[in-house]
């Protein structure tokens, strides 16, 4: 079943890259007693990702913060190295790069894009959201282009 605006967000595991390597984080770290606006990509350095999904946030993430946004995080189905190196050579030092590396927090959500077709196997669908305090307050699916999920469709929002 697919997470819907008033749901409360699953309890799961992140990866992100620490000053010492690789550490978890909590969905409770993230997400208890903030607004996040949180977003997904079906992948890492894929064309539209890297040409204009992650690009508007990098771009707006300090207009989405000065409306009340405590954090803005990115998240895919790759794992930590690639989703350092994506943020890193991307200029996203402000926004939090969360590998989903075996897609558990993404089926939790039920959110899931079968990607097999494409060799990229089990992937995030294109979207975004706004949880506050744990509790979905808007989600934004893609259906195919970027549209619903991008940072202006999501700064309109707030």
């Amino acid at each position: 079943m697919t997470i819907q605006v008033g749901d409360k967000i699953p309890e799961g595991m992140f990866t992100t890259m620490g000053a010492e390597g690789p550490t978890g984080i909590s969905t409770a770290e993230i997400f208890d007693g903030k607004k996040v606006v949180l977003f997904a990509v079906p992948g890492a350095f894929t064309p539209t990702c890297s040409a204009a999904h992650l690009p508007g946030f990098v771009v707006h993430v300090d207009d989405i913060k000065a409306k009340g946004v405590d954090t803005v995080a990115c998240m895919s189905v790759n794992d930590v190295f690639v989703m350092d190196a994506w943020g890193k050579g991307s200029n996203a030092e402000h926004i939090v790069m969360l590998a989903d590396g075996n897609a558990t927090f993404t089926e939790a959500l039920g959110l899931v894009l079968d990607g097999t077709g494409f060799g990229m196997g089990t992937r995030s669908q294109r979207f975004a959201m706004v949880v506050d305090d744990g509790v979905v307050t808007l989600l934004n699916v893609d259906a195919g282009a970027l549209e619903a999920s991008s940072a202006e469709a999501i700064l309109a929002a707030l």
